[in-house]
């Protein structure tokens, strides 16, 4: 089925064992990631390695966490790995849709969830690692992996469980045959750099200050960037003050947008009636407005708001295939933020995409942290390619993306498609041995040893 080398069997490879890592970059340092609900964010990669009887083989995966709480994951980790130790690649990706239902079906872990939270990320995380696995032994990027495959491979990668109310495999293959006959266009486009358009969240940054934050945008600009994401929600009129500043730079016509997100700080009340005092600064749309487990609650905000023609997106935190089948349904989102590590890995984003097209929504894939824009570059491709055949846009944001041993590039503010093998996992040389939590040479230094002291959040409320 797979273009393999001609000396390579999938059924000789086999998973032998795995190394798991607790990473964790210090982003607080210079407010990279806060916003109005997150302070003190350092970005966190749970982080595993499969290892096969070929030394030269290992399949890469991450989750990902803001700090605290990613040795719970890595735990999660260990725990799904220990269920593909001593399977074959061919046994794992004959029939991925297969290989995914087996790895949420342990009865006393799936308890926890059932496919969501903290071991959701784990198993998450363990088939980030299967698919870099497999995309490695073919020898392409997960992306040309997938745009490769046929609309009937295509639907065998998703358990469809619990979502066949809405798509059922057979509608999925028909979905997609009705773009398969131009999908090469958007092949050719992928490979020169030009299937996925890119907006920045640099400068939008809520710990950024005003000259700060102005000194980013203009750099974004001066780089060809015409969309911009800016956190809102700790304080009304500083929202106001930083969103004028942004237009006084930028103006009012159609050449620059921007979005703003609000991180699930508001009530439904609140997110209406702050939106609507927002609204002059014509934001594309508002992001994570309220709870993202509140369907009904962003279907309220999103009928609210569509006279002043203010969109809204959610997705980040969005725990699996169902709750955005929901979101869907209850016509309450307009942009669809698939997260490359929250769902159940490619499997799980493929299914959402899938929902997505049929309800007419874009997938604009969540980002805004290193490790993750790497992930999503092939997830926007994929979608481009295969499921949509309309581009969307994807999030960019710069922070310690020289650790990366193959971070996302942005030329001509389009992301550049991955070319090596594999899903873009994996770390510069020392980086591991410097950001290893807690023992890593950065953790062990005044400066680290400072920030495992910092406030934890609510302090002050008892």
């Amino acid at each position: 089925m797979w273009p393999l080398d001609k000396d390579m069997v999938f059924s000789d490879i086999v998973i032998t064992g795995y190394e798991v890592v607790d990473l964790r970059f210090p982003t607080s340092l210079d407010g990279i990631g806060v916003d109005a609900m997150h302070v003190g964010t350092n970005g966190s990669h749970p982080y595993i390695r499969l290892l096969t009887n070929d030394s030269k083989l290992s399949g890469d995966g991450i989750a990902f966490s803001n700090g605290r709480g990613a040795e719970l994951v890595c735990e999660c980790l260990r725990i799904f790995a220990d269920r593909v130790v001593g399977k074959t690649l061919d046994q794992l990706t004959a029939n991925m849709g297969k290989t995914w239902r087996y790895m949420v079906s342990d009865s006393q872990y799936r308890w926890i969830g059932p496919e969501k939270g903290v071991t959701h990320l784990g198993m998450a995380g363990v088939m980030n690692a299967v698919w870099d696995l497999w995309a490695k032994a073919v020898g392409v990027p997960v992306w040309r992996l997938v745009a490769d495959m046929t609309p009937e491979q295509f639907v065998q990668c998703i358990d469809f469980r619990y979502i066949t109310d809405v798509i059922t495999p057979d509608e999925a293959v028909k979905m997609l045959k009705e773009v398969e006959g131009t999908k090469q266009d958007r092949i050719k486009e992928a490979l020169e750099n030009k299937a996925v358009p890119a907006y920045t969240t640099s400068p939008g940054w809520i710990a950024f200050s005003g000259d700060r934050m102005k000194e980013v945008l203009q750099e974004t600009i001066d780089e060809g960037f015409t969309v911009f994401k800016f956190k809102v929600g700790s304080d009304l009129e500083a929202d106001k003050a930083r969103l004028k500043a942004v237009r006084d730079v930028i103006g009012y016509d159609e050449k620059y947008q921007i979005m703003i997100d609000a991180n699930q700080v508001w009530s439904v009340p609140e997110a209406i009636d702050w939106m609507k005092q927002l609204a002059e600064y014509k934001p594309v749309f508002i992001e994570e407005p309220t709870s993202p487990d509140d369907i009904l609650g962003h279907a309220t905000i999103r009928k609210a708001l569509k006279p002043y023609g203010v969109g809204v997106a959610t997705g980040e935190q969005a725990q699996n295939r169902v709750t955005f089948k929901q979101l869907l349904q209850a016509e309450a989102i307009d942009v669809c933020q698939i997260d490359a590590v929250r769902l159940g890995s490619v499997n799980e984003c493929m299914a959402v995409m899938l929902m997505a097209k049929k309800f007419g929504v874009p997938c604009v894939p969540h980002n805004g942290a290193m490790g993750l824009t790497e992930l999503t570059s092939h997830l926007s491709n994929i979608d481009y390619i295969s499921v949509s055949g309309k581009k969307s846009m994807l999030e960019a944001a710069e922070s310690y993306r020289e650790n990366l041993l193959y971070p996302s590039v942005i030329k001509d503010a389009h992301y550049v498609s991955p070319t090596a093998p594999g899903y873009s996992t994996g770390y510069a040389p020392g980086a591991v041995d410097k950001y290893k939590y807690p023992d890593g040479s950065f953790w062990t230094s005044e400066v680290g040893e400072k920030l495992k002291r910092a406030p934890k959040g609510g302090e002050g409320l008892i």
